[in-house]
């Protein structure tokens, strides 16, 4: 089963929910904001951790954020896969040595990320071009764990994507739809990034979704 874990109910799985159910992949949504606890590691294959509007420090008004991190430390040892999306990323990288900084290198709407030479190689990005174009909506910013290999880049910001063991952190939004990207420009009265969003939609999508199959096909999950 592939665990889903939704941190804030503003930043659902879009289009990888959506993947999950057209391809029947046994899966189960926690939504920590509504009190959801996390698993025994043993009963799962692999969890997708999605974004937030919260930052990794803001454990005094996100409590759940505590329990989470403990979690996602003692999984990326033990090598269970993971694919952490923007406030995952981070998270994957706090508890694997790396920092986040807080209101650093920001980046909103569409941006090019190029892949290291260690990120044409490795699997999660079979079939992506090297260069290749993401939504991006996040303040804050990791850098790759020292343990960590480094596995793309962009010109504003160097951390967008490391393997740590099974574990992968991304600080890109691949899962974003045309309706969470409205909600999201609508929130800080931007609607100029809905436009531009369903103009390379197109291109966007099908990149998306051969990373989230790459994901899943590379751990036999799909």
């Amino acid at each position: 089963m592939v665990l889903v874990i939704q941190c804030d109910a503003r930043v659902p799985a879009g289009i990888y929910g959506e993947f999950l159910r057209e391809h029947k992949v046994p899966h189960r949504v926690v939504r920590l904001f509504d009190g959801d606890s996390l698993p025994a590691l043993g009963t799962i294959a692999a969890a997708v951790i999605l974004g937030g509007y919260m930052g990794v420090d803001d454990t005094d008004d996100y409590p759940c954020l505590l329990p989470l991190k403990d979690w996602l430390r003692t999984a990326a040892d033990f090598g269970l896969p993971l694919l952490g999306i923007c406030l995952g990323g981070q998270l994957l990288a706090e508890v694997t040595g790396g920092i986040v900084h807080s209101c650093c290198r920001g980046e909103h709407g569409l941006h090019s990320v190029t892949l290291t030479a260690a990120g044409e190689c490795d699997p999660l990005f079979a079939g992506i071009p090297p260069a290749f174009t993401v939504f991006e909506w996040h303040n804050d910013a990791f850098d790759v764990p020292p343990s960590a290999v480094h596995l793309a880049a962009s010109s504003a910001c160097p951390g967008q994507g490391f393997r740590y063991r099974n574990a992968y952190g991304l600080q890109f939004h691949p899962e974003v739809d045309i309706a969470i990207v409205a909600e999201w420009a609508g929130a800080v009265g931007q609607p100029w990034y809905v436009a531009e969003f369903s103009c390379q939609a197109d291109g966007l999508c099908p990149v998306s979704l051969r990373l989230f199959a790459n994901f899943l096909a590379g751990f036999a999950l799909s």
